[in-house]
Order: C-alpha cells, then sequence, then structure tokens
C-alpha cells in the first residue's frame, strides 16, 4: 500500500462541549499537511485546536486510567463472578504480561495525547500575529498537558525517582511528532527534567491566568499544583511545601466539603469547591468519567435497582475510617440498595464504594439508574494539603505537617492526630482512594503492602475471589510488577525499546 504521511490537519471541533473523551485530535480521516506549513490560520482553528486538546488531557483520566493502578494495590477485593475484569492487574499473577489489556491502554492513551499536544506546540508558533497572544496561553496549556501525561507514564512504568534516576529507565520521550520515530527509552531522570522544562514553560505562558474553583482549563494554579507533585516525587521536599501552598492559598478559594450537603454537592453534583481542575460533562456526549467496576447498578423488573460491582472496599480500607468521618458515610454504603453477589441478592451486609455513584444530570433521564459518570476531576484541592504535609515532615518539620494534615482530618469529621509517617500515609489513603493515586504513593514510599484483607462479611459469605493472589496478596516494594511491561506491541515494532524486569521478553518482528 502507498505510504501516507501521517503529520495530520486537525479535522476541526465544533467545540469542546461537543467531542467526547476518547477525540483523537488528529484522526486517520484527516488530510495530509506540510509539517512547515501554518496548521492554525483563523480564530475557529485554533478555537478547535484548543478544545481538542482539552478532550485529550480528559481522556486520559478516570476508566481503565485511574482503575487498573488503583486495583493492583491493597484497597479493593476482586468478587466472585467479577469477570477477571482487571484480573491480571489485581493479581499480578502469570496473567499479568506484556499483552495486558489495561496497562497498553495507559500507554497508547497517554501517547496518543502527547502526540496532539506535540504537533500543537510546533503549530502554535506559527500563526497569524492577531491569534499570537492567545496561541501562547493554549501553549501553555499543551506543554502542562505534556508534563501530565509523562508524569503519569513515569510512575507507572519506570522506577520511582531515586538514586539511580541517571540510569534508571523510564518511558522514551517523544517532543515531536514522527510516526517513523523508533525511540529508545530516557532515563527517570531525563523524563523527570522534561516534565519541569513543561511546566517551566506553562508557567510563564499560564502566568495570566488565574486559578478558579472547577476551572475547565489549565490555570497557574494547576501549574502549581503539578509542580507540587514534581518535587515530591524528586525529594525537593522545600520546593514541593511552597508549590502546594501557592494552591491552598489562592484567591480562588478551594475549599474542602466540611458537611454533609457539601459532600453531596461536590461528590455527586459536580458543583463543589474542591477541584483545582474540573473537566466539561454534559448528558448529550459521552466525556464524563466513568469508574464503574466499583457500582456496576443494574435494574430489573424483579430486584429493581441494585449493585453489582466487580470489586469491594477491602476491610483494610474500611477499617482506616471513623464511623463520624464524612468520607465514609459518603464514599461508602451498606444496605441502600441490594448486592448481587453470585446468584444471591444481599440486602444489607456488603459495603460498597460509591465515591462515583453518578451525577443525576449525566443521565438521560436524572431518575434512571445511577450509571456512575462524573465531571472528570484531575485535581483536588485536597492533594495539595496531602503533599504539604509529607513533604513538611520529610524537611523535618512536623509542626507545620500537622497543620496541612489535621485540617483534612477536621474537615472530614476526622479525629486530628500529630503528624507521623504512618498517619501521613493513611490519610493518603483515605483522602484519594479511587483516584489511582496509590500506586504512586505506595512506590514513592518504597512500602509496598502487606495483605488485603476482604471484608468480614464478603467473607463470610463467600462473595469475594479467594487466594494467594486476592484477598491474601502482598506485594513487596522489590517486586518488579510495580513497573508495568512496556506493551508487547510496542515492543513488537520498535527493536530500540527495552523490557523492564521480570517479564517475558517479547520477540521483534
Amino acid at each position: 500500500m502507498k505510504n501516507i504521511v501521517r503529520n495530520l490537519l486537525l479535522v476541526g471541533t465544533a467545540a469542546f462541549m461537543s467531542v467526547s473523551c476518547d477525540l483523537d485530535l488528529f484522526p486517520d480521516s484527516a488530510i495530509a499537511y506540510d509539517e512547515g506549513g501554518q496548521l492554525i490560520t483563523n480564530s475557529a482553528d485554533l478555537t478547535s485546536f484548543e478544545n481538542g486538546l482539552m478532550a485529550s488531557y480528559r481522556g486520559v483520566f478516570y476508566g481503565v486510567y485511574n482503575q487498573a493502578s488503583e486495583l493492583m494495590c491493597d484497597g479493593f477485593n476482586a468478587m466472585a463472578g467479577f469477570g477477571n475484569n482487571y484480573g491480571p492487574i489485581h493479581r499480578t499473577d502469570v496473567s499479568f504480561t506484556p499483552s495486558d489489556d489495561d496497562t497498553r491502554d495507559n500507554w497508547s492513551g497517554n501517547y496518543g495525547a502527547i502526540k496532539n499536544y506535540n504537533v500543537f506546540i510546533k503549530g502554535s508558533y506559527n500563526v497569524p500575529a492577531e491569534l499570537a497572544k492567545d496561541a501562547a496561553v493554549a501553549r501553555g496549556e499543551a506543554f502542562f498537558c505534556r508534563a501530565s501525561s509523562y508524569l503519569t507514564l513515569t510512575r507507572l512504568f519506570a522506577k520511582p525517582y531515586g538514586a539511580n534516576a541517571s540510569t534508571d529507565l523510564s518511558v522514551p520521550l517523544v517532543l515531536v511528532y514522527d510516526q517513523n520515530a523508533r525511540p529508545a527509552r530516557n532515563t527517570v531522570q531525563e523524563v523527570y527534567d522534561q516534565i519541569k522544562a513543561d511546566l517551566d514553560s506553562a508557567a510563564v505562558y499560564l502566568a495570566g491566568v488565574p486559578g478558579a474553583v472547577r476551572s475547565q482549563r489549565p490555570t497557574i494554579d494547576a501549574v502549581n499544583a503539578l509542580y507540587a507533585r514534581y518535587y515530591l516525587d524528586t525529594k525537593q521536599y522545600a520546593q514541593a511545601v511552597t508549590a502546594a501552598k501557592k494552591v491552598i492559598d489562592s484567591k480562588a478559594g478551594y475549599a474542602f466539603a466540611k458537611d454533609s450537603a457539601s459532600m453531596a454537592l461536590e461528590y455527586v453534583e459536580d458543583k463543589g469547591t474542591e477541584p483545582i481542575i474540573q473537566m466539561y460533562a454534559s448528558n448529550s456526549e459521552n466525556g464524563s468519567g466513568t469508574n464503574s467496576i466499583y457500582t456496576q447498578m443494574t435494574n430489573n423488573k424483579d430486584a429493581g435497582t441494585y449493585y453489582m460491582p466487580y470489586y469491594l472496599p477491602s476491610q483494610k480500607l474500611l477499617d482506616q475510617y471513623e464511623e463520624s468521618d464524612l468520607r465514609y458515610q459518603h464514599w461508602f454504603a451498606k444496605g441502600d440498595y441490594p448486592v448481587f453477589s453470585v446468584s444471591d441478592y444481599i440486602e444489607d451486609k456488603l459495603t460498597v464504594f460509591r465515591k462515583y455513584f453518578g451525577n443525576p444530570t449525566l443521565r438521560s433521564d436524572p431518575t434512571a439508574t445511577p450509571n456512575a459518570r462524573q465531571a472528570v476531576k484531575p485535581l483536588l484541592i485536597s492533594e495539595m494539603y496531602l503533599i504539604a504535609a509529607e513533604a513538611s515532615l520529610a524537611n523535618n518539620n512536623a509542626a507545620a505537617a500537622k497543620e496541612y494534615l489535621n485540617a483534612i482530618q477536621t474537615a472530614r469529621g476526622a479525629s486530628a492526630t500529630e503528624a507521623t509517617t504512618a498517619t501521613v500515609q493513611n490519610e493518603w489513603f483515605k483522602e484519594t482512594v479511587g483516584e489511582g493515586l496509590r500506586m504512586s504513593c505506595l512506590k514513592r514510599w518504597g512500602t509496598g503492602y502487606s495483605g488485603r484483607a476482604g471484608q468480614n462479611a464478603a467473607v463470610e459469605l463467600k462473595a469475594l475471589m479467594n487466594g494467594a493472589e486476592y484477598a491474601q496478596k502482598s506485594m513487596p516494594a522489590t517486586d518488579y510488577h510495580w513497573q508495568w511491561p512496556i506493551p508487547a506491541y510496542e515492543m513488537q515494532i520498535n527493536s530500540n525499546l527495552k523490557q523492564n524486569d521480570g517479564y517475558s521478553p517479547v520477540s521483534v518482528d
């Protein structure tokens, strides 16, 4: 077949509000363009490109992008009859190989988005003079988004930043779109250096874009939030506190949900005050996020509405909370609907995780069965308090760490504690459950985990999968599975890639 140039021209989207979360900014059906030509010729082009950037960014959160890494850890147990959904990564046994679909999707989704960011960054420098200012802001958004994807990729596929960062392999850095390139993997140090460089660029271009609660686009607060993640990962603790504090003290006015009504506004209606970024979502398109495996709500004429989850929260997770904790009261439920387990409906014994219950306005009929669709929230203010607490403690400032830690605990109705390694780490577990951050935390701390005991009632009712790779699973920090395998397809088409240790080699044609 005739080779076709894959540097492709945008087929303009009408608006961000009408695109789906899996939008490919440069689809295969688009016409070819000259790389040296001008992609953006008018304001409509720029708007379409910018909307596409945000669709690409939104598309790499929730679903497999949050669930896969979460289920590898210790917060959830597979139910009997879970259909092997996320089974290989939950067990990390011999079935977890370079051919795993979930790790492949995390790789390809982020690199697909990075391709879009790269093409836009290059094209944004060549625009009509009257568009230069707006193009620079959009360029800052693209740098921010690229930094976000590379931070995600290195957290998943590489060893954590440490003494061997200059030699440990991370992921390939691809900064220019070239379909024919076959890049080798860069080091952890090189990838984190690029993340910093992209954030530095984003900080310049977005300096005049103030933060706003539930902003649908990156702001300077979002840049500082990502800086805080970067500095925490790279053990630059003073800088991590400074970056996090900039967001905490922002004039935007981010605030914790502190009572039942505000928890419902935040985590059901998507109208809260915690998001630094909250992506656009509507009932008319599929751009809202869906972390549905924890509820899988169904309805039939005989049983009515019921939960049919693939995974239940572990007893280990549930034991972290006090009954007074608003998170326990709103993110977990027992008895509000029956739970279907194996072949029976269990009325009021099993606790389900319902942090992503579903916004009624994101259903065709608000009274219909909850569908777990929520507006995607990539960055929340609570993480900035957690970063500030962890970094302050690591920087030998226990008093400051306690202040940040207690701010979360008090807001959530939990008992205030001293700031210790254990209490800070437990607060990460309680506050960010389901957000896809557990894996990166356990890797950063170098702890791994020991056991994920199932709910007592679920064990008694034989509602869980049983065996050493399920509820009894442990993963020490030395387990090679903490570095996900480079996907088999990538290895097959790119002989310059080296597989992570522990995984079977993939033949290269």
